[in-house]
């Protein structure tokens, strides 16, 4: 019976000490409006932002913002980051996505290249409106 119970406490050690180092090598999370300068990210990161457009000329590449940005509703300045999705599914318009992978210079600049991509939830975000002409 003690073997059983030492046997039983081993594998839930283990398993939680597995589950912790999953999380730790995760890395954090940040935002679109915490990224700053692509090149000083020359590592695997996780962003989260929301979808707000894709390419017209490559499909798989969205146009991401901050989820803080997905509110506003007139006269934003909103930022956004081009991210080329993996294969698969494509979110929507309005998905708040994490996405982990690098960043990759081009000649045109920067495009964060995502090698998982999770749908986390939906927003209803509405189209930017232009501000008023004076």
């Amino acid at each position: 019976m003690q073997k059983v119970a030492i046997t039983a406490i081993s594998v839930l050690l283990g398993a939680a000490l597995i589950f912790m180092m999953v999380k730790v090598f995760e890395g954090k999370t940040i935002g679109v409006n915490e990224v700053g300068s692509p090149k000083t990210h020359t590592g695997t990161i996780t962003i989260t932002g929301v979808m707000a457009g894709s390419s017209q000329y490559d499909k798989s590449v969205i146009g991401i913002m901050d989820t803080k940005e997905a509110e506003c509703k007139t006269g934003c300045e909103k930022l956004y980051i081009p991210v080329k999705c993996p294969g698969g599914e494509q979110p929507v318009i309005g998905d708040e996505i994490k996405a982990s992978g690098k960043f990759q210079k081009l000649p045109a600049g920067y495009v964060f290249v995502a090698r998982k991509l999770k749908v986390v939830k939906h927003h209803d975000i509405a189209p930017q409106q232009a501000p008023p002409k004076s």
